[in-house]
């Protein structure tokens, strides 16, 4: 009896996912035996499918038990050459991606004010996480998968991003540390990823790492599209080194922090005043302003409290976070809701834009909103929440027009 490798999740509350037990043998031929819930409609499928994906890798002689909870064709696919890759290390050849699907690219400087996680080994909760709007999904290689499971992952992850109707959401993937993450880049860089989310980021030589395998990876595919970074902030020395980790490099399009490792790192307890990382959002806020990119917050870890993440929310907003991430779709909502313009600065900014612009056409060096003096910076600002409103349809048509014509 040869190795034998098994890939893949099975047993109760698994959802459109595959187990595949392969065993590679002298003789016999291909031995396939397949367990699916839908085998009645889709067995002959499965079989096919398996049996071509064999071939290509050239395999004559194998077991095969597979037993199938409704997957996708593309999770058929990762699952069994990720058990081939297992058995055949020096396999150098990979599955033809299927890229014609997700070739959007995305703007640095588009709304992030959601990033929903999603496990990087779990299909079932990749699926369908685009109907729920989400600014930007993130296929996690990272925390979310078990160490074991983590080679297999990237095979899943890859052909999700190729394969997945995300219904505009921008593709994200947060990496592992160090050399593992930078390997991680093979198979994500050529498939259509929007964003690579770096984890742990403590210095700037991390992030100049994995842009050095970024520009190699894309010279050899002939690709040129935009990869944006998003390092995440830890720890007490990635604090101490935001801003240089933040303008280390032009396609930085944000900063985030997260929290429960950071607070791991002070040797505190998170709490939901946020009092203890109150020093270190506010370094992240400032970091990412001075840098000019996107100040992004950590999660909120209780799924079940909606008026403690909108309490959160506004917290996070007033420190100066233009997003935050969420780990349940339920929370989505809110977190758009909250982060939108309100009605009453939505109306501040208007008074301040019109206010501004007339004094311009009347040819007043000074420009004031009743007893108040307004500069530069008070505009910009303003400019911005009308900028926001306008992308989310919160001002009305009359607004609009008259915004529109100045």
């Amino acid at each position: 009896m040869g190795a034998i490798a098994t890939t893949g999740n099975k047993g109760k509350g698994v959802r459109s996912d595959c187990s595949v037990t392969l065993e590679l043998t002298d003789q016999g031929g291909i031995q396939l035996q397949v367990t699916s819930k839908v085998a009645v409609m889709y067995g002959d499928t499965i079989r096919k499918e398996t049996l071509e994906i064999l071939n290509f890798f050239g395999i004559k002689n194998a077991r095969i038990t597979l037993e199938d909870s409704g997957s996708l064709s593309l999770v058929l696919a990762a699952r069994l050459e990720a058990a081939i890759k297992k058995l055949i290390p020096g396999e150098r050849n990979w599955l033809p991606a299927m890229l014609e699907e997700n070739r959007y690219t995305t703007a640095k400087d588009r709304n992030r004010f959601s990033r929903l996680y999603l496990p990087g080994n779990s299909p079932g909760l990749m699926i369908n996480a685009g109907i729920h709007k989400p600014d930007g999904i993130i296929l996690d290689l990272e925390d979310a998968v078990a160490p074991d499971k983590k080679d297999e992952a990237r095979f899943l992850v890859r052909n999700a991003l190729c394969g997945l109707d995300f219904y505009g959401a921008e593709r994200m993937v947060r990496i592992n540390q160090g050399e593992r993450g930078i390997e991680d880049l093979e198979y994500i860089i050529p498939y259509n990823v929007n964003l690579v989310l770096l984890p742990k980021c403590e210095k700037p030589e991390q992030l100049q790492a994995v842009n050095d395998r970024i520009r190699k990876i894309q010279q050899k595919h002939n690709q040129s599209n935009p990869v944006w970074i998003m390092p995440i902030i830890e720890s007490a020395l990635g604090v101490i080194n935001a801003y240089p980790i933040a303008s280390c490099s032009g396609n930085i399009v944000a900063l985030a922090i997260g929290l429960e490792d950071y607070t791991a790192d002070l040797g505190t307890k998170r709490t939901p005043e946020g009092t203890e990382s109150f020093f270190a959002r506010s370094m992240i806020v400032n970091a990412a302003r001075a840098a000019g990119i996107q100040p992004i917050d950590s999660v909120f870890s209780d799924v079940g409290d909606m008026e403690g993440l909108r309490q959160n929310v506004l917290r996070s907003k007033a420190l100066g976070f233009d997003g935050m991430g969420c780990i349940h779709p339920r929370q989505i909502v809110v977190i758009h809701e909250t982060f939108a313009p309100a009605p009453d600065e939505i109306e501040k900014a208007r008074k301040i834009v019109f206010a501004f612009y007339k004094a311009q056409e009347q040819g007043l060096g000074v420009v004031a909103l009743g007893t108040k003096m307004i500069d530069p910076p008070v505009v910009k600002r303003a400019l911005n929440t009308i900028n926001l409103a306008l992308k989310m349809n919160k001002l009305d048509e009359n607004w609009r027009e008259s915004y529109e014509q100045i």
